[in-house]
């Protein structure tokens, strides 16, 4: 039992604790920011004093931003409800008509409605189409690009509903959702600008890659402010992720990125209504809980809206504070139920649980429980968080509004099934008219689910389209930039190039020290020099861009806080506020992110700037391959910089980072241009062409190059005359070229190589001719994926138009004249030349190095996999045995002669 002076105590520190909260309240309701800098001195002090204090990385299950303090909602309520009603039905008929008209060609009603008021909110108040600025823009003088959008890739019916009724898209287009091959304009499923070039600017749909390239975005936009490539402005960054996309590596991998670089353009809206695509996100747990810990703990500025206005009232009337205690009793599988099962539900299983809520709630009906409001359906709480995102600085802010998927869709709404509601009952449209109030069209039945659109003098179409008129205009919307000499590029000619296309005088180099030398070079150039964004995820000094990170520096948004302990050093590490060189870190994901916004700031930013990427080639597309498909679909332009590429070329490393497939998997992609020089002056050609056709021909392309790290003297361009350089630049740049001829007389053999195996190829010509009397010429073979294209193109041509003359590939009229049959050897798989098979028949024998890597030297690796000289040369022969050029019993000596297991076992299986 405590004695009477211990109760005394007691009671006394009550009071004086009482007290202190008493000035804390004070402090709070006069100025919230003040409290917090007061809170935040405390927890200093108690850590300086040594007096420990749980760090708490969630707080109740409430709204951040109490009702005294929101500021007034400033727009016209009535009329924003009456436009949102009219989206929303028009976004729900747009999916049930064409399901019906159309089965299974899909769409989805339940995330837009979920996500409608949030977006309809920040279309009235926040979404700025530009910003008018004193400067006007880096280019053409006018306002400056105004907010990015990232939009939930599944609510795109909604987007087109509100185009719709804005005048953009008539009822035709709006019938030819998800149509887009019927010989009109349609809509496509998703966010896509390859498909709509002139609407979408960002593809979101993929999950994750919106949040990542937003961040990325973000920072990218700070990176051309800091380097005076544009001017700053107030402009944001808006993502709205789904709840269940934060499963995604990628969607939270970053987010200490933003807090780092203190992005206070970036905001993220994450609409939380607690279902992912087949059930709840978190159906034991608080998914709101559990997102605000990681971004508080990631240092965001985090603002919870999840209660709407109509519960303030039983907040104000709840004394004993049991509303709260009941909430965070509750997990999400609690308030699906709560509200798929309605009013008389939540008054038993809910409020139920105490007396005291039973009586909180009684002059209540059913149908007003069942719709009490959640804070993502609130314009005025989601107002005053975005107002509140806005006015913060030094740091991102994230908005966790809870809200409830299929709000609105009968009986669809907060069931596991909503996520694939195509189409509703006659009953539902029924309920979903009378729910929104929607006008209908005269003489139209709700299960006629016909589109509407109000006379422009409607007042809610005319407030609609002042609210943007005073924003800057329509969103989203992208703008088509086709020459990019209007925004001040001029692409080098060839001529830049010639220090490279004069070879390495003897000297042994690598292809990658080449490349290093051109971006030096380019980083120079008065034109462009300052557009050039060298990327690179780590391991700078492998590329050797030490010399680069001294002449340009790396991109540190504070500078150089510190002192290099290189700094006495020529070459040391250098960071700077206009810093050039973008240096990742070990993210392949952040780095391609940042690739894609470096890649569009020709349409986004209008400053054309020319990215190029440097990774070791294993974990390009094979890591990030659904970015860079994102980055095809977004108009990307730049050069992806594949460094130690090959199988083989990347000794010692072994299985998980040598490369035998990426050319392959590069030829997936329509825009992408893939390319394996031999030769430094190869890849000049290459990147010139690139330069000239991106950005002054405007072209959709994008290009993959492959660089090495073995070194061998660089021969110069074969020739010196205009016409034979020309003749040679256009096989490069075409993907196949006769390198050496037989110096033996005429060849009855052709010989293919591509990287550095070209070198093998030619150490194999010169064995065939002086061991075995055969003469062959070597073709370097710049891209086989260029060569299919062609040919691919070529024979479509010829198929739809028999009566004309047909035309012939390039790779046929390159090999017009050269005899006998072909092997082909590269550092990739046998796939990659095997792609050429059509239009070489029989005469094609394909080495390429299928299989697991191993760790050893080239000499023992390109012997396993069979593309050494050695190698070439018993296939070549085994070839000709097998077309009776040459005796079988020449073939079968020349096995052993060269040393060659016949059998080994297939790397492929080994």
């Amino acid at each position: 039992m405590p004695t009477k002076l211990e109760e005394a105590v007691k009671q006394d520190m009550t009071a004086e604790v009482a007290e202190w909260i008493e000035a804390f309240d004070e402090v709070v309701a006069h100025d919230w920011e003040q409290g917090a800098a007061v809170l935040s001195a405390l927890r200093t002090r108690a850590r300086e004093a040594g007096v420990p204090a749980a760090g708490e990385v969630t707080t109740p299950y409430l709204n951040t931003i109490p009702k005294y303090d929101e500021v007034p909602y400033p727009g016209d309520r009535k009329l924003e409800k009456r436009v949102e009603a009219l989206i929303r039905w028009n976004a729900m008929a747009m999916v049930h008509k064409q399901n019906k008209l159309d089965a299974g060609i899909g769409g989805h009603i339940s995330t837009y409605s979920s996500l409608a008021t949030l977006l309809e909110v920040g279309f009235n108040h926040f979404f700025r189409a530009k910003y008018s600025s004193a400067k006007g823009a880096v280019a053409g003088g006018q306002d400056q690009p105004g907010d990015f959008i990232y939009f939930q890739g599944h609510a795109s019916p909604g987007i087109y509903a509100r185009a719709f009724l804005e005048g953009r898209f008539d009822q035709k287009r709006l019938k030819n959702f998800r149509h887009e091959l019927r010989g009109e304009p349609g809509l496509s499923s998703y966010p896509h600008p390859w498909l709509m070039q002139d609407f979408w600017q960002f593809p979101t749909v993929s999950m994750g890659i919106g949040p990542l390239n937003a961040i990325y975005q973000a920072r990218f936009m700070k990176y051309l402010e800091n380097r005076g490539l544009i001017e700053h402005t107030e402009r944001k960054v808006w993502a709205f992720v789904g709840d269940g996309e934060t499963d995604e590596v990628d969607t939270l991998g970053a987010i200490s990125l933003a807090t780092r670089e203190r992005l206070d353009n970036l905001i993220f809206v994450v609409n939380c209504n607690l279902q992912r695509l087949d059930g709840p996100v978190r159906g034991n747990l608080r998914i709101i809980d559990e997102l605000e810990g990681m971004f508080r703990g990631a240092g965001w500025n985090v603002i919870k809206v999840i209660w709407g206005s109509d519960w303030d009232e039983l907040f104000a009337r709840d004394h004993q504070g049991l509303l709260l205690k009941r909430m965070e009793e509750c997990v999400d599988g609690d308030f699906q139920a709560y509200k798929a099962k309605g009013g008389a539900y939540l008054r038993e299983h809910f409020f139920g649980k105490y007396p005291e809520l039973l009586k909180l709630v009684e002059d209540k009906t059913d149908e007003q429980l069942a719709n009490l409001h959640r804070g993502g359906h609130d314009p005025q709480k989601i107002y005053n968080a975005y107002k509140r995102a806005l006015e913060h600085k030094h740091g991102p802010t994230v908005i966790l509004a809870k809200t409830v998927k299929g709000y609105g869709l009968g009986s669809a709404q907060a069931r596991n099934a909503t996520h694939q509601e195509k189409k509703l009952t006659d009953d539902a449209l029924s309920q979903f008219v009378e729910r929104f109030n929607i006008p209908l069209p005269p003489g139209e039945k709700a299960s006629d689910a016909a589109f509407y659109r109000p006379d422009p003098t409607d007042p809610a179409i005319a407030y609609m389209q002042a609210r943007r008129q005073e924003l800057g205009g329509y969103l989203p919307v992208r703008e088509v930039t086709r020459d990019l000499s209007t925004l001040g590029f001029t692409a080098p000619t060839l001529d830049f190039f010639n220090e490279w296309l004069a070879g390495s005088k003897g000297r042994a180099v690598s292809t990658t020290m080449g490349f290093v030398a051109i971006l030096r070079a380019l980083l120079k150039d008065p034109k462009i020099g300052k557009l050039v964004v060298p990327i690179v995820p780590d391991e700078g000094r492998t590329f050797g861009l030490e010399s680069a990170i001294k002449q340009v520096g790396i991109y540190a948004p504070e500078g150089q806080k510190y002192t290099p302990h290189d700094s006495d050093m020529l070459l040391s590490y250098r960071e700077e506020k206009g810093g050039q060189i973008l240096e990742e870190g070990i993210t392949e994901a952040g780095s391609m992110a940042s690739f894609t916004a470096a890649g569009t700031a020709y349409t986004n930013y209008k400053v054309p700037c020319v990215p190029f990427y440097m990774y070791y080639s294993m974990f390009g597309f094979q890591r990030v391959g659904d970015m860079i498909w994102a980055f095809a679909d977004s108009r990307g332009k730049g050069f992806l910089m594949a460094g130690t590429a090959g199988r083989t070329t990347m000794l010692g490393e072994g299985l998980q980072h040598q490369d035998g497939h990426s050319h392959i998997l590069a030829s997936t992609v329509p825009t992408c241009r893939t390319y394996d020089p031999a030769y430094i002056y190869e890849m000049a050609v290459v990147i010139q062409d690139g330069l000239h056709r991106m950005y002054e021909l405007g072209e959709d392309r994008f290009y993959y190059i492959t660089m090495y790290n073995e070194d061998y003297a660089m021969p110069a361009l074969p020739s010196t005359e205009p016409a034979k350089i020309e003749a040679i630049r256009e096989g490069i740049l075409r993907g196949l070229y006769r390198f050496k001829a037989s110096d033996k007389g005429e060849a009855r053999l052709q010989l293919f190589g591509s990287g550095p195996i070209l070198n093998e190829a030619l150490r194999a010509q010169q064995i065939l001719a002086e061991k075995y009397s055969v003469a062959a010429d070597v073709w370097s073979v710049t891209s086989y994926t260029e060569l299919r294209r062609d040919a691919l193109e070529t024979e479509r041509w010829n198929r739809l138009h028999p009566e004309e003359k047909e035309r012939v590939p390039f790779l046929t009229t390159a090999l017009a004249n050269a005899k006998g049959p072909i092997i082909a050897a590269s550092d990739y798989m046998k796939a990659l030349p095997d792609a050429l098979s059509p239009w070489l028949s029989s005469r094609l024998v394909s080495l390429g190095t299928d299989g697991f890597g191993r760790s050893d030297n080239r000499e023992h690796l390109r012997r396993h996999f069979e593309i050494d000289a050695e190698s070439i040369v018993a296939a070549a022969l085994s070839k000709l045995a097998r077309e009776g050029v040459v005796k079988p019993k020449l073939a079968v000596q020349a096995f052993a002669d060269l040393g060659l297991n016949t059998e080994s076992i297939d790397a492929a299986k080994a």
